[in-house]
């Protein structure tokens, strides 16, 4: 990922050089089919891939170094790895990899408070990674005492932070940025600023936290950073903006004139197809006598599938306790009628009585994968193990896996779609049409009305919603519409609005619009 490093010179001005911290690790759903997986580890299934891996991605990237007239002028080994720490041989593996590849500019490792002392690795300069003054004093004290006096840089400093369903819209004041900047400047370090602008979580490429409890990421990855998630200016843009040019002696050039925002016609869908009838335009379901776990489905040429949802079913003939370890949130049926969802927390849900033959479904979603922390190889989705009926396991399952791409939606051609009844069958798929002029610009979708899903633009998945907030309204971008006519689909797993509106301004916590 290029990044901008502020690098103190004599003279007190500051030169702009290019960066490349290079996130080489992104790791595969498919990974964990193996059930020994031992991930960030020098363990023989993983190293395997990331050599693989590294034969195939170093032959690019070695050719781009500063040395050789490109731009890469170090190469960061691995991203907050002392606070994991699982395996003491593996960031001696990871550079050695790096370095056996052709790997010739400055090595960097890069620490948090928590794992700092843990993650340096000898003949690499350790950075590190923080939000406040007093975090640089005792982070700046550690790094002296463990590679004497070297270049500084903070290499994460964090100009907000990320939201997660249910909690609050997280804020950093722009007068404590630009003081913590100011001291870090002062300090003689170089700065990276994380993030500058955050973006979107696009689809369901979402992370998420656990530790003492499961959090999922928001849709938005506007993070409160220097930039909004639509690339508009901020009160830290501006106050940085100053700082830099005050330090540099050299006033700033004009920054470029914001996007347009626009207002459309509030979208009303027309057309429905309840889930229970879209799995008949389906391909045939994956039989299995116990259930399979998403990333271990037969589907995508052995791959398994990374993400959406995944559909079980089974026939049970008596009422009961239903238990079983679902990741991460399953909504239960009785043939097509939900009584509960089961996750982290409720483990158990109560089967009413039943007369005799009854369908048990449970749709179960993969709400986003653990990026940090102790848990990252717990993260296979769908039904973990057997499901149980009064302690007994339950067999035969019939699984679908709904992982909502362009070709998922490619089999509901249009004599597939009805009109919208009065009382829809949930979950369900709603289809309609934003209209959009002559100069297609960005937009803010709200689903007011709407409880949790997913919308699609164009066959293109926007992200997830949902009434819990913090997010209430997702971002658009321009370059998604066409002139005319836009599909739009609707995913809703409860309940649905009457119209989809479109709004100017983005709405991403509770009494807090972002400007």
């Amino acid at each position: 990922m290029p990044t901008w490093s502020l690098r103190r010179r004599p003279g007190r001005t500051l030169g702009l050089l290019l960066l490349l911290t290079v996130s080489f690790l992104v790791l595969r759903s498919w990974l964990l089919q193996d059930p020994d997986m031992k991930l960030r580890t020098t363990y023989h299934g993983f190293t395997k891939a990331v050599d693989l891996y590294f034969d195939h991605l170093m032959s690019r990237v070695v050719p781009l170094q500063y040395k050789y007239g490109g731009p890469i002028i170090a190469v960061q080994v691995e991203n907050e790895y002392g606070s994991y720490n699982k395996d003491r041989a593996y960031m001696p593996y990871i550079k050695k990899a790096l370095e056996d590849r052709g790997i010739i500019e400055m090595l960097l490792t890069s620490d948090n408070k928590d794992g700092l002392q843990k993650g340096v690795v000898d003949g690499v300069l350790a950075t590190i990674n923080l939000q406040s003054q007093q975090e640089l004093k005792e982070l700046n004290s550690v790094l002296i005492s463990i590679q004497g006096i070297q270049p500084k840089m903070v290499m994460e400093y964090w100009t907000g932070w990320f939201d997660s369903w249910g909690g609050p819209h997280n804020i950093l004041d722009s007068s404590e940025v630009l003081q913590t900047v100011s001291a870090i400047t002062k300090a003689g370090s170089s700065i990276n600023l994380y993030m500058f602008h955050g973006g979107t979580n696009f689809g369901f490429i979402n992370g998420a936290m656990h530790f003492n409890d499961y959090k999922a990421d928001v849709t938005s990855y506007d993070y409160d950073a220097i930039l909004t998630e639509a690339g508009d200016y901020t009160a830290k843009y501006t106050k940085l903006r100053q700082l830099f040019g005050t330090i540099s002696g050299i006033p700033p050039p004009p920054p470029p004139e914001l996007i347009l925002k626009m207002i459309y016609e509030p979208m009303r869908p027309s057309f429905y197809l309840s889930l229970w009838d879209a799995i008949l335009f389906m391909d045939d379901p994956f039989t299995s006598e116990i259930p399979v776990n998403m990333e271990n489905l037969p589907v995508n040429n052995g791959n398994g599938q990374a993400f959406g949802y995944v559909l079980y079913e089974t026939t049970i003939f008596s009422s009961g306790v239903l238990s079983g370890l679902v990741r991460d949130r399953g909504q239960v049926f009785l043939n097509k009628v939900s009584i509960g969802f089961l996750d982290y927390k409720t483990t158990k849900i109560t089967i009413p009585l039943t007369q005799g033959y009854t369908i048990l479904r449970i749709l179960v979603e993969n709400r986003g994968r653990v990026n940090y922390g102790n848990n990252i190889d717990t993260q296979r989705k769908g039904l973990i193990g057997n499901l149980y009926l009064n302690n007994n396991p339950l067999k035969n399952f019939k699984i679908y896996s709904l992982d909502m791409t362009k070709k998922f939606f490619q089999r509901f051609i249009a004599d597939k779609w009805s009109m919208i009844p009065k009382e829809p069958t949930f979950p369900a798929f709603f289809l309609g049409a934003l209209s959009v002029g002559i100069y297609p610009s960005d937009t803010f979708l709200k689903l007011e009305g709407w409880v949790k899903g997913v919308v699609f633009v164009n066959d293109k998945n926007l992200g997830r919603y949902w009434n819990i907030g913090p997010q209430e309204t997702l971002y658009l971008p321009g370059v998604w519409l066409d002139k005319g006519l836009n599909k739009v689909i609707i995913f809703e797993e409860t309940m649905a609005g009457s119209v989809v509106q479109s709004t100017d301004t983005p709405y991403l916590g509770r009494n807090q619009y972002v400007n």
